[in-house]
């Protein structure tokens, strides 16, 4: 698959973009960006213009060796590092998104250890977040301080994305899994992270992102691919996962139409009503990786989804992935990380009662089932099938926990 697109060719390739969304499209499928043309430092031109013809676009899949990418990301990655004031002794890849785009190295450099990161976003709506970083870090947050470059800038645009580089955090490790202790951490850290980002405005030319607004639109849209679902199953109905999702996918439909029910019902409106910059923003993607311990407790990492959300949407997605990993609903952990998060950021009792819609709401069956539009023959089989049955178990401790902490109150 090609990694790079030629400028000149992102006219002819536009109808792709605007199909993309009304078109289940495979994972590593290219969508041409549409990059806005910027002055060039002719002083940092380097490799000839051939570097300046070209936009980066996903290279590979999410299944592929993460640990490699295109030569030409490689080279655009050298050139970045020119921007700014430091000799660069060696660079590791850590990580990378063939399937995005996107990647982040280790660089040891004549001003220490930093980090190199390639945002996959277009560079509107990465700079929303990077503006963020530099904000939460003003306010004190444990975030990875960002390096400006030789002009004072916190990123460079190249290949029709935004880099950015940061201070490397050596001593980050990650929170324990064996008892509540590591969970509690990180819920507190979290906390700490959504009352220092209250307040954020993002600069004009950013693309302001926000999700405070959708969660209405948000459950509809699971509720329509959980009925996908159902009808996915019942013409492949001979695979070995259809029978077992057949007996079970009409109750998760039902489940979220009730919660959808209790959101529109709740104090909901009344909150996001608020505003954006009195709510801050939510990581999207908060847990045990991108949460760390490190100096002065949790610092968190990885801030390139952040939106503006309410709170609790982060707090609902970490404890029902804990839930997850720990194969069922555990009251006490629940009570916990709840209380934890609770002594850095208060939850006041109507910002509860939306925390207990959203950990209703089958959000995780929808997350582990969602790929079975692209291929349902392949997906749809043993392996998926004892998945399913694992959901089960889990659901049902879920109903019982959630009624034994439906009366919890802050202390």
């Amino acid at each position: 698959m090609s990694t790079l697109i030629n400028k000149k060719q992102k006219k002819g390739n536009q109808n792709h973009k605007k199909t993309k969304k009304n078109n289940p499209v495979k994972k590593g499928g290219q969508v041409p960006l549409s990059i806005p043309n910027k002055k060039r430092d002719p002083s940092l031109e380097t490799g000839g213009s051939l570097l300046n013809e070209i936009l980066i676009q996903p290279w590979g899949t999410s299944e592929d060796d993460l640990t490699l990418i295109p030569p030409e990301v490689e080279q655009l990655a050298k050139k970045a590092i020119q921007h700014y004031d430091m000799k660069v002794h060696g660079m590791t890849l850590i990580t990378s998104k063939p399937d995005k785009g996107g990647a982040i190295w280790k660089i040891n450099t004549s001003k220490g250890l930093r980090g190199l990161k390639l945002l996959h976003r277009p560079p509107s709506r990465s700079l929303f977040s990077v503006a963020a970083q530099d904000y939460l870090i003003k306010q004190g947050a444990r975030v990875p301080p960002l390096i400006p470059d030789k002009k004072g800038e916190l990123s460079v645009e190249l290949g029709g994305k935004l880099w950015i580089v940061t201070k490397w955090i050596d001593t980050l490790t990650q929170a324990t899994k064996i008892d509540l202790s590591g969970a509690k951490e990180l819920c507190y850290g979290l906390g700490e992270f959504h009352k220092l980002s209250k307040g954020y405005k993002p600069p004009r030319e950013a693309e302001r992102e926000s999700r405070l607004y959708r969660w209405p639109n948000y459950y509809q849209k699971i509720i329509t691919k959980i009925d996908w679902f159902k009808k996915i199953a019942t013409v492949y109905h001979d695979t070995p996962a259809s029978p077992t999702l057949l007996s079970v996918v009409d109750g998760y439909h039902k489940q979220a139409v009730k919660s959808l029910a209790q959101l529109q019902q709740s104090p909901y409106a009344k909150l996001v009503s608020r505003g954006e910059e009195y709510w801050g923003l939510a990581h999207q993607d908060y847990g045990w990786s991108n949460g760390q311990l490190g100096p002065g407790g949790v610092w968190i990492i990885d801030l390139d989804g952040v939106a503006y959300d309410l709170p609790i949407r982060d707090l609902s997605k970490l404890i029902t992935g804990t839930m997850d990993d720990l194969g069922g609903w555990d009251v006490p952990w629940i009570l916990g990380m709840i209380d934890a998060y609770h002594q850095a950021n208060p939850i006041e009792p109507e910002l509860f009662q939306l925390l207990m819609v959203d950990l209703a709401f089958p959000s995780s069956f929808y997350k582990q089932l969602k790929e079975m539009v692209y291929d349902p023959a392949a997906f749809l089989n043993i392996e998926t099938d004892n998945l399913i049955k694992r959901m089960i178990h889990i659901d049902n401790t879920k109903r019982t926990a959630l009624k034994a902490i439906k009366n919890w109150r802050g202390k």
